[in-house]
């Protein structure tokens, strides 16, 4: 019986190593593979555009700007110009924001236990917009060019506290309750932008609809030293949620048990989600589904727990809106998509299949 009993722990032993060990490997290779994928997209998506510019001479001209004069030389006198003032700082913007809005998507997902849930349900992107939208129809000027990117970051954030405030009851807050206010106030917000788009005149409509759209056109360096610092604070304070929200992963009441103070969690959660978000959509205007689909389809690879989880968005994130933006710039000649709507063109089809799929599975969520 004894060694019986021995045996058996053994064996128990040894398959929870071996699972741990192919967690590992899996991981490991998860990271590895996004990191080349994001390496090799970076380079394609600044060789690409209406000036040609190969791939090697991309990776000299970056070398070149760092100081290193090795490669080949440019064969287009513009070449370096374009790639330092126009393509570096849209490739830098497309990885810090997608990044952003990833990581605030897994952090939802973990906070709200619901594979569905996504930034936009705290309010933050509608907020943004009527931000924004109030800096285009009033003139405001107070920060020059940055005035409306200045009060599309507040109004995210004031949004977000907003959700939060009105959800709050007795101490605590549902996860239902919260949703529910978000989708109040994401109407409220939309009946707001309706009435700024009917108070300005042609010109900011147009502006107005084109923040909405989504683009990274017109980014620069300056934007890019504004907006990376804010992401890179909030993926590093996102990562240190990775333990809290694998415990909450178990169940509240188990988590409660565990140590966790479940409320805590999830306003830290709210709060970085509304920084990580506010901080993407005040420069590119509202991008969709990248904060719903990455995490969804990096937990099905690597699994539940979010010390990978988090990692791996970030760079799954970035991977996803660089492409996209790449397609956006380069699908049609002399024009320019809107980025939004190419996230929403793969995003939407993916949300229908996540329903199917979890309705099939699981019975859905009731």
């Amino acid at each position: 019986m004894e060694r019986s009993a021995r045996r058996s722990n053994t064996d128990g032993s040894a398959k929870e190593a071996a699972g741990s060990a192919n967690r590992l490997l899996t991981g490991g290779l998860l990271v590895a593979g996004l990191l080349v994928a994001l390496v090799v997209l970076s380079v394609v998506a600044a060789a690409s555009g209406q000036l040609a510019i190969p791939p090697a001479e991309v990776a000299s001209g970056f070398l070149r700007g760092l100081g290193l004069d090795v490669g080949p030389v440019e064969s287009h006198p513009r070449a370096d110009a374009t790639l330092w003032s126009v393509r570096f700082p849209r490739v830098a913007m497309a990885i810090v924001v997608g990044a952003a809005l990833s990581v605030a998507g897994a952090l939802m997902q973990g906070a709200f236990g619901n594979p569905l849930a996504e930034p936009s349900v705290v309010g933050v992107s509608a907020g943004a917009a009527v931000g924004a939208a109030s800096a285009i129809v009033f003139g405001l000027t107070a920060f020059g060019a940055w005035t409306s990117v200045l009060c599309a970051f507040v109004a995210g954030i004031i949004t977000t506290a907003a959700v939060y405030l009105f959800s709050r009851s007795n101490g605590r807050t549902e996860v239902v309750t919260l949703v529910l206010t978000g989708i109040a106030v994401n109407a409220v917000a939309g009946a707001a932008l309706a009435f700024l788009m009917f108070l300005g005149d042609t010109q900011a409509r147009e502006e107005i609809v084109f923040w909405q759209l989504g683009s990274l056109g017109g980014s620069r360096w300056d934007h890019v030293f504004v907006v990376a610092p804010l992401a890179l604070l909030g993926v590093l304070l996102a990562a240190r949620l990775a333990r809290p929200l694998d415990l909450l992963s178990l169940g509240e009441r188990p988590a409660r048990h565990l140590g966790v103070n479940v409320e805590r969690l999830r306003i830290f959660s709210i709060v970085l989600v509304g920084l990580l978000t506010a901080a993407a959509v005040s420069f590119c205007g509202i991008v969709s589904f990248v904060g719903l689909v990455v995490p969804h389809l990096i937990r099905m690879v690597a699994g539940p727990g979010h010390r990978l989880l988090l990692l791996a968005s970030a760079l799954g994130g970035a991977v996803c809106l660089l492409a996209a933006d790449m397609v956006a710039r380069t699908a049609v000649n002399y024009a320019e998509l809107p980025l939004g709507m190419v996230t929403a063109a793969v995003g939407g089809p993916f949300f229908f299949w996540l329903l199917h799929r979890t309705r099939r599975t699981a019975g859905g969520w009731g």
